[in-house]
């Protein structure tokens, strides 16, 4: 009791006022957020080569090395210009996980339980046909983030999510079994859809472009990427930039439970609200 009495003490001393504490306290958040975002990034590379530069440059100018100091001012000057070009990939992720707040939520369709009960019911039937038939396959399910940049890279389908449909698109030699098929609520959108790769270069080399295009789509949004190896019919499931792999089938309907299935709130959506007028 004495050790805080002083700690009290000492704030009071200090004239801390309430809105200096929360300044503090959302300023420790922020930070924090920051680095979860840049954590296991090339970001978090180019941090500490920031934070050595601008030690180099504190002690360079406080030891009198002046050419020193001032060549080091110079490449911050220039490294302050080139942070937004460098840190274009986590300043979009920072933003979108701004955007998908409640009030923010882009709704692009509305579904109920029940709907994606009967998508994963469908689902679930053809993936043990795509693993016995050692079928490559690529499935996006789109989830808060739109995907409309990679859907116009393929061709439109808007048809229910049946596993007759989803074996056929993926059947070699089929004109849309090339490329992903990007699922939005119950509807198949498109097809032999091209995705970006994973640029993580610690990456297995045993994983082929289909793993890479799978894992590519998940860092740049929140979607769920379903992949089946065509070598060997090992099913993996991407997300947030982390591949799962050696999935079963009860496995899997239980992670896309938990990470697709819809929410239901009626808390206020301005986005839902903007839509419907």
């Amino acid at each position: 009791m004495a050790i805080l009495d002083r700690i009290i003490a000492a704030v009071l001393q200090l004239n801390v006022e309430w809105r200096d504490i929360i300044d503090i306290v959302l300023m420790a958040y922020i930070f924090y957020r920051v680095i979860l975002i840049i954590r296991g990034t090339r970001a978090e590379q180019l941090v500490k080569g920031l934070v050595v530069l601008l030690v180099a440059m504190v002690i360079s100018d406080q030891t009198g090395l002046d050419t020193l100091n001032w060549t080091l001012r110079q490449v911050m000057t220039v490294g302050l210009i080139a942070i937004p070009i460098v840190f274009q990939p986590e300043l979009r992720r920072a933003l979108e996980q701004l955007g998908r707040g409640k009030i923010f939520k882009s709704t692009y369709w509305s579904w109920s339980t029940q709907d994606f009960e009967q998508m994963l019911d469908e689902l679930t039937k053809a993936i043990p046909v795509l693993v016995k038939k050692r079928i490559g396959a690529l499935i996006v399910m789109e989830r808060s983030t739109g995907l409309k940049e990679w859907v116009d890279t393929g061709i439109p389908v808007n048809g229910m999510v049946t596993a007759e449909l989803l074996v056929n698109i993926f059947f070699p030699r089929s004109p849309l079994h090339d490329g992903a098929v990007i699922i939005r609520g119950d509807q198949i959108i498109a097809a032999g859809c091209y995705l970006p790769f994973t640029e993580d270069p610690g990456l297995s080399k045993e994983l082929g472009t289909r793993h890479r295009a799978g894992i590519g789509i998940t860092e740049h949004s929140d979607a769920v990427a379903i992949i089946i190896s065509e070598e060997t019919g090992i099913i993996s499931v991407a997300h947030d930039g982390v591949l799962t792999r050696y999935l079963d089938e009860k496995k899997l309907r239980r992670m896309l439970t938990d990470l697709c299935k819809p929410e239901r709130s009626d808390s206020f959506n301005l986005w839902s609200w903007r839509n419907n007028k």
